[in-house]
């Protein structure tokens, strides 16, 4: 399958923006397959919310489950289709490296908010050029709580943040931008950009991935966030010169 690659109006765009939403990137057909392996994976975890401590407690609820590619094959095909990883390095460079992957599923009528936010504050870096990417598996209009950004924020920096899901309460949800997607859209945006997300009030499961990607060469500068497969290359290589040593030894050291 061909490499997606952003035109120079996309780009001049999230540089603008701080994120750009591209319809498309996967098939209806892709994106149907995708959900279902979704859903199953849900089946097979088991029952967990991974709610907001600062939204806990209305009634509503999300699933989720981090480090998909090592639950299902089909993720792992997903983080290397030259449909995703293209887009990606016309943001970030040439190479493109793993941060994480998370899964979420904001079931019908009660599926759970996000707060307005930044994700700097949870893995922040030296050269900011961590991106995450939302793609869709199923529709995904306002009534099912789609993604909601400010537009620009991303050049503010990192902004003073509240609580433990470090939210930000002077950006109201109902007055961002919303971006209603379709099944196979993704949104790439940058981990600056405040954005949050609604109630998903819609009698239809709203079913998403999140991969958060960076430049190899972007050192965290506090090392939190960890997770499975953290440094996987999905384009490119890490340029960085290390003297080897096997995973059993690097951990004792």
């Amino acid at each position: 399958m061909p490499a997606v690659e952003l035109s120079q109006e996309q780009i001049n765009f999230y540089q603008d923006n701080g994120y750009v939403h591209v319809r498309g990137l996967l098939t209806p057909e892709a994106a149907a397959a995708y959900r279902a392996e979704c859903h199953a994976l849900a089946e097979r975890i088991g029952d967990n919310d991974a709610t907001w401590a600062s939204q806990r407690g209305q009634g509503t609820k999300i699933t989720h489950c981090h480090d998909v590619q090592f639950q299902s094959a089909a993720f792992t095909r997903l983080l290397v289709d030259p449909r995703l990883t293209g887009a990606a390095r016309d943001i970030i460079g040439p190479n493109v490296q793993l941060h994480h992957t998370k899964m979420f599923i904001k079931p019908p009528e009660k599926g759970s908010p996000f707060p307005m936010h930044q994700d700097y504050p949870y893995f922040p870096h030296e050269r900011h050029s961590m991106i995450a990417v939302i793609i869709h598996f199923d529709d995904a209009p306002e009534e099912k709580g789609c993604l909601r950004v400010v537009p620009g924020t991303h050049k503010l920096g990192p902004i003073e943040a509240v609580g433990d899901d470090h939210h930000l309460p002077q950006y109201p949800l109902e007055a961002a931008t919303p971006i209603p997607a379709k099944a196979g859209d993704a949104i790439f945006m940058s981990y600056f950009l405040v954005h949050g997300s609604g109630v998903n009030r819609s009698n239809e499961a709203r079913t998403t991935i999140l991969v958060q990607m960076r430049d190899p060469a972007d050192r965290p500068l506090i090392e939190k966030h960890g997770s499975r497969g953290q440094g996987m290359m999905l384009a490119g290589v890490d340029p960085s010169q290390r003297t080897f040593a096997f995973a059993w030894e690097a951990k004792r050291a």
